[in-house]
């Protein structure tokens, strides 16, 4: 049974986190942090776990835990890590995007791997330090992976994605204020959204030369999940198209082939990641649909967790969708 500290607890990632944990076999969660809400009960700011738990929010740290993950707002995590230190054996998963990206992969002495399974499990396995991938990257990724790896991704690609409102944060603003979000949809940060980074570079990983991508962020009028599509040119058939990601992710505890259209109740509330290919004359559209909160955050996490502590790699989250 390992120890787990969770670092800003009181919003959404932090919330998933401590829920999935609660109920995993192999860790137990020695502290919950939070700089606002110190001494009161995790309850206070997690309604759905009265019953589950009796813990307060901590307004310290354990230094000596086996792993911490730090639930921290952009830019935040590395402010931390500056002014607090952990031991030498804590492992530490970082949701944020302070150190996604290969020039800040680097900090403070801390090498972190980039944490996406189905690219960099025998990284992940052996690393101390995890930085977490962002959400609208973790499943157009998983959609365009397999095109890469194959070296197929020589044109320009065209994703567009919509993501429920979780993934603005818990804290309210304009554009998640209900009266707004309710049936609206808008797109923002058109071509230029920071998940653009890491998708580029995982997929340069794999072929050099890969088309340009040209991405459309949506805020839908839900809560959470994310549908992706993403359209490029194809020579091969459907059939090949679907053998070869099928052969990708054939290893793959989460993310599954589907030959039937998907939608997003399939994977909300889950850790998985849905993928369906269509074929249109030499056009191959990709639609990839993950929950914004576990896949691309918080299930994610454990999931690198598992792997870094050579647990199941699916320990703890075995969860299924409710689709009705």
């Amino acid at each position: 049974m390992i120890k787990a500290g969770i670092i800003g607890g009181s919003g959404y990632t932090g919330g998933e986190l401590i829920r999935i944990l609660l109920h995993h076999p192999e860790a137990e969660i020695d502290f919950v942090y939070s700089t606002t809400r110190a001494g009161k009960k995790v309850v206070t700011a997690h309604p759905d776990l009265l019953g589950s738990t009796e813990m307060e929010f901590s307004g310290g740290n354990n230094p000596d835990v086996d792993v911490v993950f730090l639930c921290l707002g952009h830019g935040n995590s590395s402010k931390f890590l500056k002014e607090n230190h952990f031991s030498e054996d804590t492992k530490i998963i970082d949701l944020s995007n302070d150190f996604r990206l290969q020039k800040d992969a680097v900090f403070e002495g801390m090498k972190f791997v980039y944490g996406l399974p189905e690219l960099k499990k025998s990284d992940i396995q052996k690393a101390d330090y995890i930085a977490n991938p962002g959400c609208f990257a973790t499943t157009i990724q998983l959609g365009l992976l397999p095109l890469a790896k194959a070296g197929l991704l020589d044109n320009d690609v065209h994703i567009n994605a919509v993501t429920g409102s979780t993934g603005a944060g818990v804290s309210p603003s304009a554009t998640s204020h209900f009266s707004w979000r309710n049936n609206n949809i808008s797109w923002y940060k058109p071509f230029t959204h920071q998940h653009l980074g890491e998708i580029n570079e995982s997929l340069k990983s794999l072929q050099s030369d890969s088309g340009e991508l040209f991405f459309l962020p949506n805020r839908g009028n839900f809560t959470r999940g994310i549908l992706a599509t993403a359209y490029t040119k194809f020579e091969g058939s459907e059939e090949e198209a679907l053998g070869l990601y099928k052969g990708f992710y054939s290893d793959a505890v989460f993310t599954h082939i589907s030959e039937e259209p998907i939608h997003l109740k399939q994977v909300v509330n889950t850790n998985n990641c849905h993928i369906h290919l269509h074929k249109h004359g030499d056009i191959l559209l990709i639609t990839s649909a993950a929950d914004n909160l576990l896949k691309g955050a918080s299930g994610q996490a454990v999931q690198n967790m598992n792997l870094m502590f050579g647990f199941e790699e699916s320990e703890g989250l075995k969860l299924k969708a409710g689709v009705f």
